[in-house]
């Protein structure tokens, strides 16, 4: 059985990173289907920039084939309208039996829907990523773009698809409100955590060599956030004066991330090196090692891809509460903030210090239930029940 990915939506498939296209393709491999990927040759660069692939036809790191095609216009890599080269004879080419498109916001999703039209035997799959805090953020988006010209593609691959998936539930509620997708075509499908790296990152070695690194001690209790920190996400700057309040010698807090040069002065001015510290940018894959060594991760602001892989790697979290990602609550891994207020990210935290039995049954739900609920392998099962 050949599953055929199409990731034409937006910027293409990066080789080597941890988005949804590299592990759903992955794990769909890993369960013995033959998986070839059709997207662009624009890639994400080491500073999230635009670069253009030198490879056009090749096996990825994942043993699945990629194609990769030409924009037909002289248009930037964002630009919304762009089309592709030889789309339609690069399906008829790879004869696929299951297609899995990636985000329905390119028009030539079309062709797709004209060469399914002929080959009533193709399931088709959509899955997606867009939702109002994302993408359709003011009215020109959300009533032009959105509810005309990316509904009309939806509606057009929607006769001959089995089930359109949201990744997150505001994303499910995006399909059925904006797209006005059938209700009964909808399903909820979680990002999540790449299985393989889950023994390395909480292998124990290097868990006391990054608590050594920072002078944690064994015993004490270590809170770990990490991502972009900029105007727009300031919440970790209350996370680090609420840890301050606590005023116990053993909760310590490590921050990583960017940080915009406007917050660099007040983000030093919160550090000590010993309870709250702040130590730059580290690469993705290290990331899960950090989260891995920590007892707890707090979330203050915004959902990002970071939650959904910390629950598959089982560490009790404090997150931010938004509106259509309670998804990431499975039974009590873990507790929102409301408020966004140093007070309250503080009495949450002491809560769970003095309440161990509290924080135990965080930590049993995380292991037990999280892990196996954000396990890409389960995630690449689940996408192809249906």
């Amino acid at each position: 059985m050949k599953i055929v990915h199409i990731c034409l939506a937006g910027i293409g498939l990066t080789d080597g990173w941890s988005y949804q296209e590299n592990l759903l393709t992955k794990y769909h491999r890993k369960l013995g289907y033959e998986v070839s990927i059709i997207t662009s040759f624009w890639v994400r660069n080491k500073t999230g920039g635009f670069e253009k692939s030198k490879k056009s036809n090749y096996i990825n790191e994942n043993g699945c084939k990629v194609r990769r095609l030409a924009i037909k216009q002289k248009l930037k890599p964002s630009y919304k309208f762009k089309k592709y080269k030889d789309l339609y004879i690069t399906l008829k080419e790879e004869e696929p039996n299951i297609i899995f498109i990636h985000n329905v916001q390119f028009l030539d999703i079309l062709k797709i829907a004209k060469y399914v039209r002929k080959r009533p035997n193709v399931k088709v799959y959509v899955d997606n990523h867009t939702d109002t805090s994302n993408s359709a953020t003011n009215w020109i988006s959300l009533n032009l773009l959105h509810k005309i010209i990316w509904k009309y593609c939806a509606n057009m691959i929607l006769p001959y698809t089995t089930k359109f998936y949201g990744v997150l539930p505001a994303r499910v509620d995006f399909l059925l409100e904006v797209y006005k997708i059938p209700k009964e075509k909808v399903e909820l499908l979680n990002m999540g955590m790449d299985d393989d790296r889950v023994p390395f990152s909480k292998n124990d070695t290097i868990k006391n060599e990054i608590r050594n690194k920072y002078h944690i001690k064994p015993n004490d209790f270590l809170i770990m956030t990490g991502g972009k920190i900029d105007i727009a996400k300031k919440q970790t700057l209350l996370l680090m004066e609420a840890i301050k309040k606590i005023e116990k010698h053993d909760v310590k807090l490590i921050v990583f991330g960017s940080v915009c040069k406007e917050l660099k002065e007040e983000i030093n001015s919160l550090c000590d090196n010993s309870i709250v510290q702040y130590i730059g940018w580290i690469d993705v894959d290290d990331a899960y090692q950090y989260f891995a060594s920590s007892d707890l991760v707090v979330f203050p602001g915004r959902h990002s891809v970071f939650w959904e892989r910390v629950a598959g790697l089982g560490i009790p979290m404090l997150v931010k509460y938004w509106k259509g990602t309670t998804h990431i609550d499975v039974g009590g891994n873990c507790e929102f903030l409301y408020e966004e207020t140093v007070d309250e990210i503080k009495d949450k935290i002491e809560n769970l210090l003095n309440n161990k039995k509290l924080y135990e049954n965080m930590k049993v739900v995380a292991e037990k239930i999280g892990m196996e609920r954000f396990s890409y392998l389960k995630i690449a099962k689940q996408s192809l029940e249906n």
